[in-house]
């Protein structure tokens, strides 16, 4: 980057001063004729000159997107003018002041012919950072950050303003003027807002459609449908308790099968044959079984199972097998007492008592036992 230093400061200083002035006095006037074109324009619409009110209304467009154009540059001007000590006392260009520089410098020949002051402007800082930087950000060829502004580039572009910008202009400046005008349907389709208004449910007319409750519609139809509500009833209709489902329906007599078990467990399936309530008489204490018909499923229990129990008799001593006499290994010998019977149990007396002399026999015998 060449550097010269043939700069003039207080003329830098004076311009960007001018220039500030100059744009602002540029902003009112044109904002004035923005308002004053909206009147002509409500005029033409009044009319049922709707294609002339449409190339007025680019018009306006164009004016207000400059006038933010040439607040963005008084912007800048504003900050060079606040950070001028960078561009005295430094001699590379500063990131303080970069960007207002680049995009100053970038702007200077599209806006010279409304604001001169930012011709000498362009001139003073292409002799203070040299001529190839200019011309690089006078076509926005310099690498990121220091880029001119998409804002910028935007606001002072020389293609049309979009259609669907066009009819929202229409729309506010007939509403201003309490103007009736239907837009064009094929542009305002692409409107997202009147996408989303239509997408909205009307709760005066017709009420809230939610789906919040489903219900199971079939056992071999797998499908759910929301329930139709009755008309008018609004966003809190509540169409009742759900109704159980079809796995508990007739759980003890036909088995029942989830509503959502597949389509082919549902055609093949048949209730499991168990033994019911009413399957069980009383009198007899058994259970009939009907005969099983599926024979992809397990079948009930015999037929000849043991009867029911009757009811438990708490004064009787249950009956448990009797421990075996004799044992393998060194206690083949030893003898045990057998089991006592309820009316053993119910004498008491001499039965009780230990018999010494015996134990002290068989200690004998496991000592001899083991002598060996």
């Amino acid at each position: 980057m060449s550097i010269s230093w043939g700069t003039q400061y207080s003329k830098l200083k004076t311009n960007l001063r001018l220039a500030i002035n100059r744009l602002k006095l540029l902003e009112k006037k044109k904002s004035e004729m923005a308002l004053k074109s909206r009147t002509e324009i409500a005029d033409f619409i009044a009319n049922r000159k709707e294609d002339r009110a449409r190339i007025r209304v680019e018009h306006i467009i164009r004016e207000d997107f400059l006038v933010e154009a040439y607040e963005l540059l008084e912007m800048y001007c504003d900050l060079i003018l606040a950070r001028f000590g960078l561009i005295q006392q430094i001699k590379h260009l500063d990131d303080g002041i970069a960007e207002a520089v680049i995009n100053i410098i970038w702007a200077a020949p599209r806006v010279a012919t409304d604001v001169s002051e930012f011709k000498v402007i362009n001139d003073q800082l292409t002799m203070k950072y040299g001529k190839t930087f200019a011309e690089a950000a006078r076509n926005n060829q310099l690498e990121f950050p220091a880029k001119v502004s998409p804002k910028l580039i935007a606001k002072l572009s020389v293609q049309a303003p979009p259609k669907l910008l066009v009819e929202r202009y229409m729309i506010e400046i007939a509403k201003c003027a309490g103007i009736p005008f239907t837009p064009d349907p094929n542009i305002m389709r692409e409107d997202e807002v009147t996408a989303a208004e239509q997408m909205l449910i009307d709760f005066k007319n017709h009420g809230g459609q939610g789906y919040g409750w489903m219900y199971p519609d079939d056992i071999v139809s797998n499908s759910k449908k929301p329930p139709s509500s009755p008309t008018n009833k609004g966003s809190g209709y509540y169409p009742g308790p759900l109704p159980p489902p079809a796995g508990f329906k007739d759980a003890f007599d036909e088995g029942g099968i989830p509503a959502s078990a597949p389509v082919s467990l549902v055609n093949n399936y048949k209730a499991c044959n168990y033994p019911c309530l009413n399957q069980v008489d009383d009198s007899s204490g058994n259970i009939k079984i009907k005969p099983n018909t599926s024979p992809g499923l397990p079948s009930a229990p015999p037929t000849d199972a043991h009867p029911l129990p009757s009811k438990m008799n708490h004064n009787t001593t249950p009956e448990f097998p009797e421990p075996p006499n004799d044992l393998p290994g060194m206690l083949d010998s030893a003898s045990f007492p057998s089991a006592k019977t309820s009316d053993e149990q119910q004498s008491g007396g001499d039965n009780d008592e230990l018999d010494f002399d015996d134990l002290a026999r068989r200690f004998d015998m496991l000592k001899k036992k083991n002598a060996k």
